[in-house]
């Protein structure tokens, strides 16, 4: 069982920056893929973004060039940095840690971009 908690969220200006913090209760070097996902009400979740355990990277089309996810297998911890963040945006972050045997998901942090 890993427990995974985000932080890093909260309200910020178009054009800003935030960066998410995914820290897992357990060791992550073994898991298959580490993601983020966000969701909005009424919204199907959507994947941001995800880093594979040989290091292989992938991101939504809608955040290419302005986020980075990376991971800290040491510290059992996944990043997002985001960047010129737009309104649309606006979402609950979830991390996820996928292995073949299963998957976890924390509880989410709230990202609110407005002026």
């Amino acid at each position: 069982q890993v427990q995974l908690v985000e932080s890093g969220g909260g309200l910020v200006q178009p054009g800003g920056s935030l960066r998410l913090s995914c820290a897992a209760s357990g060791s992550i070097v073994n898991a298959d893929i580490m993601g983020w996902y966000r969701q909005v009400p009424g919204k199907q979740r959507e994947l941001v973004a995800r880093v594979t355990r040989g290091g292989s990277i992938s991101y939504a089309d809608s955040v290419k060039g302005r986020f980075i996810i990376s991971r800290d297998n040491a510290k059992n911890t996944v990043y997002l940095q985001m960047n010129s963040l737009k309104p649309e945006d606006t979402a609950v972050y979830i991390c996820n840690a996928f292995w073949l045997s299963g998957d976890y998901w924390g509880q989410g942090t709230q990202v609110t971009v407005s002026s």
